[in-house]
């Protein structure tokens, strides 16, 4: 079996790549929603979630970097057109969103489409010993799931 310079199979990194950039599209996407929820939020609690929202796409910005990054590390190029976010993308897309409760709807539904992904590429790294991705989605997944709970918690819905 060929092995890269990080000592992983290389037809594996590749498809683990792969799966990073379905990731990053989907990333792209939630970074966009929080971009247009932050700018649209209307109503009673437009301050709290106006920061909150800024706080969220922030981070996110810094996990898209990340994402691509690793992508390079693994020997993959990253996604990097709009063309190629939307064709991967499984979050759905929000539109001139204002009211508190479909905003947090909507961060609720894209947080879970990026832990079914990261549980994906989590295993996929697991399995060919890659604990570079593997811790990196580990944390990812501990930081959504703690966002999740703040967001169901908001909703006053249970996890």
């Amino acid at each position: 079996m060929k092995t890269n310079s990080l000592g992983l199979p290389v037809k594996q990194a590749q498809v683990l790549a792969a799966e990073l950039n379905i990731l990053l599209a989907n990333f792209q996407v939630y970074y966009q929603n929080l971009r247009g929820l932050h700018w649209n939020i209307r109503g009673r609690r437009f301050f709290d979630l106006h920061l909150k929202f800024e706080e969220l796409y922030n981070d996110s910005q810094l996990k898209i970097d990340l994402v691509a990054e690793r992508i390079l590390t693994l020997g993959g190029t990253p996604l990097h057109t709009f063309e190629d976010y939307i064709k991967n993308k499984k979050i759905k897309v929000g539109k001139n969103i204002s009211n508190d409760e479909e905003a947090i709807q909507l961060i609720i539904a894209s947080l879970t489409e990026l832990l079914k992904i990261e549980r994906v590429i989590l295993k996929q790294a697991a399995d060919i010993e890659d604990e570079g991705t593997n811790s990196m989605m580990s944390d990812f997944i501990s930081e959504q799931e703690k966002t999740m709970w703040m967001m169901k918690a908001w909703m006053e819905e249970e996890i």
